[in-house]
């Protein structure tokens, strides 16, 4: 599972959930899904999210780190 900062970053701007959705054009429903870790974001959305908060994918979403630990380094 993929953990995010998204509920943080919206309100440090005082976005809506709509707000944030029109910022990447997507459905309110997809930032709600987003925010509560239903739906993981395809990498167009990332990039979206990334670039409308000024931060890098890395800083918006974490993964967990038992999903880390299952890749292989070499």
């Amino acid at each position: 599972m993929i953990a995010n900062r998204l509920p943080v970053l919206r309100a440090e701007r005082r976005w809506s959930q709509s707000e944030l959705a029109e910022r990447i054009h997507v459905s309110r429903q997809t930032v709600v899904s987003l925010e509560n870790g239903r739906y993981e974001p395809s990498l167009k959305i990332a990039m979206r999210l990334s670039a409308v908060f000024e931060r890098s994918i890395e800083d918006i979403f974490t993964a967990d780190p038992e999903d880390i630990s299952l890749v292989r380094r070499e």
